[in-house]
């Protein structure tokens, strides 16, 4: 099992940044790949970032690229979710999930943290 908390959620301005944390535990962090995800009310969770197990390969969604940035200290147990420019489309509760390095399904998931941004 791998236990995810999420941290760094919350109000912000229009054009402001947030940097989410992800804190795992549970068994060897860099052994999975990790990603953040997000649900807005009334839409479905969609994809935003993902990392590699060992950082060297990120994606993201076309909606937030060039404006967040994932990474992730295997030392800490830890990935991130840099915000920047945050538009009040992006409000919605982030989530983290890992997926085994082998793997491409995530199957540990945290419990989410409410990003808010005010226009």
């Amino acid at each position: 099992q791998v236990q995810l908390v999420e941290s760094g959620g919350g109000l912000v301005q229009a054009g402001g940044s947030l940097r989410l944390s992800c804190a795992a535990s549970g068994r060897t962090f860099s052994n999975y790949n990790m990603g953040w995800f997000r649900q807005a009310p009334g839409k479905e969770r969609e994809f935003v970032a993902r990392i590699s197990w060992g950082g060297g390969r990120t994606s993201y969604a076309d909606s937030v690229d060039g404006r967040f940035t994932i990474s992730r200290d295997n030392a800490k147990n830890t990935v991130y979710l840099q915000m920047n420019s945050l538009k009040p489309e992006d409000a919605a509760v982030y989530y983290c999930a890992a997926a085994a390095r082998d793997g491409t399904q995530y199957n540990y998931w945290g419990q989410g943290t409410q990003v808010t941004v005010s226009s």
